[in-house]
């Protein structure tokens, strides 16, 4: 018999949910949401020729009225529950075509999300069909005739048919079947069959207490780490993230283990939760339940990774709207962070609360002291009295110290995690004008060790908010864009790790540069504090950095350093970004830029200070921007500027002193290698004195005896070397001069999937150009594989031995997070009158070809360029080109700056999709 000419018995299912869910606040009053009305769609039912289609029309309408609730205002902690409850109604009508309503054999159980009552409007219907095993081969038939009608009317079922031993066997084998069994809620059949399920598969049965909770530890710790360890991802996962609601499901399926609870508010009672505590809890849960309800809503299936497309409308449908310098979705982002944040620290405390009552209980117990104040219990650092904090408030801040002092000790009891957290009100004007939490405050700053891990606990905790407020506004604040791969707070507190790295003698093999630096600097908490303040004033408008540095002096002088030590930390904040911008955005091979930059810097210790400062905060931007190129860049600006130091800002270097130099090296290099002065003159007479100004002296010889060993004929020069001192790959083109040829070479790298850094183009007095790009492989690394040089060599040599031949267009796609982050191009003009040159600033956003077609607009405007500084900030790029008109004279005209302007605009915005 087909399903659809099974006979539709006229029966009523009651409209009543057996879910355990939290209550909502009382203030708020539950929306009315018409039941599922058995009767009334049964006796339609009767009549109807395709009974398949109504069930698909009535869960269409289920849905469509849902999600109209949800846009009406109506919060997720009221649709949620309900979902689950209209579906429990429509399966036990379903259930009803097939079974009798007392069948002693059978139960049909809700499990997972569904089993606690929880029903996205994307998620899967989770069930577990519970049968005698006796009767399982002559139940066969209508199992799957039911299971089949379910698929047939578009229900996205997961489910599962066991036996008592079925659940038993494979429950006691793998913790996630005994997690969902032990959520499982009878929706219909014999309750006898389910209690035995439930008392077989119980914690004194399978996986008792100890090892349930060890097993969900280890899942929530391998977890943790799929996620990088942070809740804070630029695209995070809401529900398996660090935070997200897997949490605080862990935390209820270890409550309801050990204390047989069904709901989280009966931890209040067993004092593992506060009012308040359980209050943040529940506010944390309905709020990623918004977010997620309105994922699902928004792209009609079960979606939990919060994407950045998703991040942009979701802000606007929550009513975030864009503000001066806080743009909607970095509000709507930092209530998540926030929330995340929150549930997480909660989670830490309650499971730290649960191993000492299950993992910790039968362990000796007896304090040892470490003052009055605090004392060991069981390896970990708690108060001696709870009244501690009230009779001395500056203790919030040494209970750090002494952590930082005493690194036996494990952590802290979560019961005084709990004290400190509820006593973070004592942190106000009067406790941070108390120059006793002011002293302990440096005194943690100025320890040899784990500073970096007690300026994360106090963050955690909200003590470090809570002493300085102007940490508290970034704490949680997202800049929207791929540069930034953390939260303002966490960068910050990763610049501080970074900078105590350089400190630690345990990293100094790594970074023996830094470390040599570090060693010379006499007060290395300076750094620290600096690194505090270098973008605290994120997001309040104005220049982050002059407002940082504000905030950073008023710092010092409420912590007493002297006046030179605050004047040192607030330029270090006010001028944080101008060595990485210097090395960027400038030349940094002309002399007059190093011989500026000096006088920036003053003197040697302020320009250690910054260049530890500068690396510190790139690499704790985003762990894929720090590479060797970026590296090399820095230290070669900062050994030029040492340089400039030492000879004495009086005396600054001149270019035909730095050309003869270069020369000179190059010369005894050439000279070694048996080539004469002679042919080393006539290669030479060719190259103008920028050539000599923008290669080292070791570039200078390589060039010089290819260039020989080719001999002049027409054929182009293409060679490439990987070059630890540019960190990154050389190639070296030696060609005739002609218009297309940026284009032309900037298309053909790309179409070999190379990120190019730099660009030296010099155009020789004989006609010929040398080209130099320093270049990585798309994943940031260099190129050091012999046959992947020869392919770039060889393309590069077959496209520009035909001029006439047009190269592939790029075949690299535009990612979907490119997309997301499409701007207008921005074009700005600047003339170099000392060195005859214009600089085009080009702000725009990264895709495949970008060069390829700023180099087709400079062709067709009559641009030559002769050098470029290529910045990928993120899905952002920030280039500047230093570009002649084709008789090598600056552009200097306002009608020349305007048709440059639109050309490159056309050809960059007018593809966008």
């Amino acid at each position: 018999m087909a399903v659809t000419d099974i006979a539709f018995p006229s029966i009523a299912v009651p409209n009543t949910f057996s879910v355990h869910v939290e209550p909502p606040p009382d203030h708020l009053r539950p929306v009315e949401i018409a039941p599922f009305d058995a009767e009334a769609f049964a006796r339609d039912l009767a009549s109807a020729a395709n009974p398949l289609a109504m069930f698909r029309a009535l869960l269409k309408q289920t849905d469509a009225r849902f999600k109209e609730l949800f846009q009406q205002g109506v919060p997720a902690y009221e649709l949620v529950p309900a979902r689950a409850g209209l579906m429990d109604d429509l399966l036990r009508f379903v259930w009803l075509r097939f079974f009798e309503a007392d069948t002693p054999d059978l139960a049909l159980t809700a499990v997972g999300g569904y089993g606690r009552g929880e029903l996205h409007p994307g998620s899967d219907v989770d069930i577990m069909i519970l049968l005698d095993e006796r009767t399982l081969e002559a139940r066969r038939s209508e199992l799957e005739a039911f299971m089949a009608f379910l698929w047939d009317i578009g229900l996205e079922v997961g489910h599962s048919v066991r036996t008592l031993e079925d659940c038993v066997h494979e429950g006691a084998a793998d913790i996630t079947v005994a997690t969902s069994l032990m959520e499982a809620r009878l929706l219909i059949g014999t309750p006898v069959l389910f209690e035995q399920m439930r008392a077989a598969t119980g914690p004194d049965r399978i996986w008792p207490d100890t090892a349930f909770f060890e097993s969900k530890q280890r899942e929530r710790c391998q977890r943790c780490h799929k996620y990088n360890e942070t809740a804070f991802n630029l695209e995070p996962n809401i529900k398996d993230g660090p935070g997200g609601l897997r949490d605080m499901q862990m935390i209820g399926w270890v409550a309801k283990r050990h204390f047989g609870v069904s709901t989280l508010q009966e931890l209040v009672s067993h004092g593992f939760l506060s009012p308040s505590e359980y209050d943040e809890l529940i506010d944390c849960r309905n709020f990623l339940w918004q977010v997620r309800f309105a994922l699902h809503t928004l792209t009609g299936r079960r979606e939990d990774m919060l994407l950045f497309d998703h991040q942009r409308r979701i802000a606007q449908q929550f009513g975030y709207r864009d503000q001066a310098q806080n743009l909607a979705v970095e509000q709507f982002m930092q209530r998540y962070y926030r929330t995340v944040n929150a549930l997480s620290r909660l989670n830490e405390m309650l499971l730290q609360l649960f191993e000492e009552a299950i993992l910790l209980a039968d362990e000796p117990g007896e304090p040892q002291p470490i003052n009055r104040r605090f004392q060991v219990r069981r390896g970990y650092l708690e108060v001696t009295q709870p009244n501690v904090f009230l009779r001395y408030p500056f203790a919030l801040l040494e209970i750090f110290l002494v952590l930082q002092q005493h690194p036996e000790i494990k952590g802290l009891r979560a019961s005084t995690i709990r004290l400190i957290r509820d006593h973070r009100p004592l942190i106000d004007d009067k406790f941070r004008n108390d120059v006793r939490p002011r002293s302990l405050f440096m005194e943690i700053l100025r320890q040899p060790h784990g500073v970096t891990m007690q300026l994360r606990l106090m963050n955690a905790y909200g003590v470090l908010p809570a002493y300085l407020p102007e940490f508290g506004h970034i704490v949680g604040r997202m800049q929207y864009d791929l540069f930034h791969a953390y939260t303002v707070d966490q960068h910050i507190l990763f610049v501080v790790r970074n900078l105590r790295r350089f400190f630690l003698p345990q990293f100094a093999q790594r970074d023996p540069e830094y470390s040599a630096i570090m060693e010379q600097l006499p007060k290395p908490e300076l750094l620290y504090i600096a690194g505090l303040y270098h973008d605290i004033a994120k997001g309040r408008g104005g220049d982050h950095s002059i407002l940082g540095a504000q905030d950073a002096e008023r710092f010092c002088r409420q912590h007493g350093l002297s006046s030179f030590d605050t004047r040192l930390v607030a330029w270090l904040v006010r001028h944080h970004l101008t060595l990485s911008l210097t090395a960027q955005k400038k030349d940094i091979h002309d002399p007059d830029v190093i011989h500026q930059f000096a006088l920036q810097m003053g003197d040697q210790m302020h320009l250690d200070y910054l260049y530890l400062l500068t690396v510190a905060d790139i690499r704790g931007t985003n762990p894929h921007l720090w590479n060797t190129w970026r590296a090399s860049l820095l230290w070669t600006l900062y050994k030029a500027t040492r340089q400039a130091l030492r000879r004495g800002l009086d005396h600054p270097i001149d270019k035909e002193e730095r050309i003869r130099e270069a020369q000179a090296q190059a010369r005894q290099r050439l000279h070694a290698t048996k080539i004469d002065e002679k042919r080393i003159n006539r290669v030479w007479e060719g190259f103008g004195d920028d050539y000599f100004l923008r290669h080292s002296a070791d570039e200078i010889a390589w060039h010089t005896r290819a260039i020989l060993k080719k001999g002049y004929h027409e054929r182009p020069l293409v060679m490439a070397r990987d070059d630890p001192g540019r960190g990154g790959t050389e190639v070296f083109i030696y060609t005739r001069d002609q218009d297309n040829l940026f284009a032309l070479i900037t298309s053909i790298l790309d179409q070999l999937g190379l990120t190019i850094l730099d660009a030296r183009i010099i155009t020789g007095h004989s006609g010929y150009t040398l080209d130099s790009f320093t270049a990585l492989e798309d994943s940031g690394s260099p190129i050091r594989d012999r046959r992947r040089i020869k392919e770039i060599t060889s393309t590069l040599l077959h496209y520009l031995s035909r001029p006439d031949k047009t190269p592939p267009e790029p075949n690299r796609h535009i990612s979907r997070i490119q997309k997301a982050f499409q701007i207008p191009t921005w074009v700005s003009f600047r003339e170099d009158q000392a060195n005859g040159r214009t600089l085009v600033e080009l702000v725009s956003w990264d895709r495949p070809g970008l060069l390829c077609q700023v180099g087709q607009a400079f062709m067709k405007c009559g641009v030559q360029v002769h050098n470029a500084k290529i910045a990928t900030i993120g899905a952002r790029v920030e280039d500047v080109f230093f570009v002649t008109d084709r008789d090598n004279r600056p552009l200097n005209n306002s009608a020349k700056y305007a048709a440059l302007r639109k050309a490159l605009i056309e050809q960059l915005d007018s593809g966008e999709e």
